[in-house]
């Protein structure tokens, strides 16, 4: 099984007057997620911020590239994603579900909503009771399927940027007393920090993907026999990185992060499954 993600993407409205605005916004996301889709992968996931503001013209209009292709899309929504507009009204047009999982033999796939709704003042991420007792009994259901979880925002004190104030889910939120009763493998991935970053805690593994409007690129992950191994994708095209730089001058309520990249080692992660028998 092979998943295809990407991170911050912050499809956003733009300012048509400003010359060659328009055309840098369609030539960027329309060349970076053609060739998201192109990869070959039995599903697609955005980490969220999939839009920057959440308003019904960016979501139409991103959707409308992403379905162009007809592929298995998953939307975990960001804290951007729920600006605009309710939670219910963003999941309406998108015909997303909020918080869900799907369970397949080769690995459980958890998706979770880390993200406050219409809140401009804290953009940190929280789950209610209700989400956490649900994300519980998925943990215990694995048993000793890898379990891989995503979410928008990361796990306090794990990749870079998880330790500054609204950079993660809310400490209050008890993530470990839930991640630790995992009796498998657990790979955790998200967004949020704008940094790519992979950090390994206890029996968990964590993979933060930056924002393509800083680093454009997407991970792939193969859930294999023996192993799970994650890698970079680059794009690489010079014309995306310069219509970046023009977005970058006139996007709102985003700002360029110096170093997105990280180091090698947080691009590339193997994984090794604690047997044969775990996956089918």
């Amino acid at each position: 099984m092979r998943l295809a993600l990407v991170g911050d993407l912050h499809y956003h409205e733009i300012d048509r007057s400003i010359p060659g605005l328009a055309e840098a916004r369609t030539a960027f996301y329309r060349h970076v997620l053609d060739q998201f889709l192109d990869l070959d992968a039995d599903l697609y996931i955005s980490l969220g911020d999939l839009t920057n503001f959440g308003l019904t013209s960016e979501l139409e209009e991103v959707y409308a590239l992403l379905a162009r292709q007809g592929k298995k899309f998953i939307h975990v929504l960001g804290n951007h994603d729920l600006y605009g507009q309710p939670r219910q009204e963003v999941l309406r047009i998108t015909g997303q579900k909020r918080y869900h999982v799907l369970d397949t033999e080769e690995a459980m796939l958890v998706f979770l909503d880390t993200a406050k709704e219409m809140d401009f003042k804290d953009w940190g991420g929280w789950l209610d009771f209700e989400q956490l007792e649900w994300l519980e009994s998925m943990v215990v259901a694995s048993h000793e399927k890898p379990l891989l979880v995503f979410g928008h925002h990361p796990v306090y004190l794990t990749t870079a940027g998880s330790e500054r104030e609204k950079g993660s889910i809310h400490p209050a939120n008890d993530m470990w007393s839930i991640l630790n009763r995992n009796k498998g493998i657990g790979i955790y991935f998200n967004g949020h920090t704008h940094m790519d970053s992979i950090a390994q805690r206890e029996e968990w593994s964590f993979v933060q993907l930056s924002a393509c409007l800083d680093q454009p690129g997407f991970r792939l992950v193969d859930i294999g026999n023996k192993a799970i191994r994650i890698s970079a994708v680059d794009v690489s095209n010079p014309e995306v990185l310069e219509h970046a730089q023009l977005l970058h001058q006139h996007i709102k309520h985003f700002t360029p992060t110096l170093n997105a990249r990280g180091q090698d080692r947080d691009r590339e992660l193997v994984v090794q499954l604690l047997s044969e028998t775990n996956v089918l």
